[in-house]
């Protein structure tokens, strides 16, 4: 999968990385894949001082940090290895000791036992989800006092959504490092095979219906519209259809089911009369992420729920091209699922680790036109430049990061306009999303494998195990 693929694998089925680097290809580099093991809690005065002041570029510290590249992603280690040669030239004593670990940042149970152990590095990565678990377990350190907009200049311009993600009772626990919103992927050489504009992309989930005929209608095994129903897939795409309507997968008490109801069954009517009535999903179902993208890719499936970086790995790992595809918004347009991937600190650590970690975090992940928003540097390392997402900006950031994503595009950002041009509010996954999701799952499965499906009983089946995932909170 994707660079961005990899950070959604808890939501979305896991993935074990390639490769691990070693201490000693990494030593050079100023990283390293060892444990933070020589007892360095930080030497200086940013420790007595109020938390508030950034980290003095004299204090000597040394920090651990997940998820660097692994040595299979060349271009992304090589841009990894020269922001830390670059953040060393204003923090010259800080050491920055990257981990790449096999499995460590994918893998549900690897993630839950690393909390439960305390074995996290000092800087560990996590989902949007994720906070909760990392509550629960005392993982992370409270970081409001850190986060202001001396060391983290452009703070007022992060999208407070995002933000959120990373707050609980008024409190910051994190920083974001990228983010998403679902739209409509489309094959744009199939739209216009079957008569459609590719620039307008289907609004309502009564357009999508009437495309994804035309489409199937074109025969040779092509199918117009592609829906998950397995691997917890089918549940997270529930989730979002569910959301687009306006509607609800658990109630505002976060304790009860609101799925079974008249949206619910509107969205389950409408992929059951796609696949039956219209047999425009295709014959083969129990789809899992990837095999929408691998049907997309060949000019096999006309359109599906996605997120832009879903773009990249059909470029990267399927041979596909950039200027075949397109996106709109989800139809429906009441709300989107959102989420994304952040970076946390581990409760505990000094106040120079914790100084030094969000030095670091700001220079990689939260500034415009360094980082991981150099997309200069980006396209001469054919890295893909172009893509809305992710995109944590608003007001001028949003502006100028945008204007050199255009200027540095390495594909049609044209293909984006209606997606970028008609936004909607983005929606967090439901507390136990990964549980909710795989009995949702059987509501999809049994939609998608069976013409004769009870839907009433498989929503009422389903809301009862809902309803008891969420007692056990």
């Amino acid at each position: 999968m994707s660079r961005a693929r990899f950070r959604r694998t808890r939501r979305a089925g896991a993935v074990t990385l390639a490769s691990a680097l070693t201490l000693t290809a990494l030593a050079a580099c100023g990283t390293s894949s060892s444990d933070d093991g020589d007892g360095d809690n930080g030497s200086g005065n940013s420790a007595k001082a109020d938390p508030a002041a950034p980290l003095d570029p004299k204090t000597k510290v040394s920090i651990t940090i997940d998820c660097m590249p692994p040595a299979a992603k060349a271009a992304e280690l090589k841009q990894w290895n020269e922001d830390v040669k670059e953040f060393n030239k204003t923090y010259p004593n800080v050491t920055v000791k990257g981990r790449s670990t096999p499995g460590q940042c994918l893998e549900p149970p690897r993630f839950t036992a690393m909390l439960k152990a305390k074995s996290q590095p000092d800087v560990f990565y996590t989902y949007f989800t994720d906070l909760p678990q990392v509550l629960d377990n005392d993982g992370a350190q409270d970081i409001t006092a850190y986060v202001n907009d001396k060391s983290v200049p452009l703070l007022k311009d992060i999208d407070p959504d995002v933000l959120g993600s990373l707050k609980k009772d008024g409190k910051l626990y994190g920083l974001p490092t990228s983010n998403y919103r679902m739209g409509l992927l489309i094959n744009r050489k199939l739209f216009k095979e079957a008569g459609l504009d590719p620039d307008a992309p289907p609004k309502t989930w009564d357009d999508v219906r009437t495309a994804a005929k035309k489409i199937a209608d074109l025969g040779g095994g092509v199918s117009g519209f592609g829906e998950y129903s397995a691997a917890n897939t089918g549940g997270w795409h529930f989730t979002a259809q569910m959301y687009s309507l306006g509607g609800d997968v658990v109630d505002a008490s976060g304790k009860k089911a609101a799925f079974n109801s008249d949206i619910g069954k509107q969205v389950a009517e409408n992929i059951h009369a796609m696949r039956w009535d219209d047999d425009s999903m295709g014959k083969t179902q129990l789809l899992k992420w990837g095999d929408l993208q691998k049907q997309i890719a060949t000019d096999k499936l006309g359109m599906f729920l996605a997120a832009p970086d879903d773009v990249t790995y059909m470029v990267q790992q399927l041979g596909a091209k950039y200027d075949n595809f397109g996106m709109g918004p989800i139809p429906g347009g009441e709300n989107t699922l959102a989420g994304g991937n952040n970076y946390m600190i581990k409760q505990g650590i000094s106040a120079d680790k914790v100084k030094a970690a969000v030095a670091w975090l700001n220079f990689k992940f939260t500034t415009v036109g360094k980082g991981q928003y150099d997309w200069k540097r980006h396209k001469a390392d054919d890295l893909p430049v172009g893509l809305p997402q992710p995109n944590l900006w608003l007001n001028g950031s949003k502006t100028k990061d945008d204007a050199a994503r255009k200027e540095f595009a390495t594909m049609p950002v044209e293909n984006f306009k209606a997606f970028t041009d008609n936004p909607v509010p983005g929606k967090a996954e439901p507390p136990k999303a990964q549980e909710i999701y795989k009995v949702l799952d059987n509501v999809m499965s049994g939609i998608l494998t069976n013409k004769d499906a009870d839907i009433d009983k498989l929503l009422t089946t389903a809301e009862s195990q809902v309803n008891q995932v969420l007692a056990t909170q």
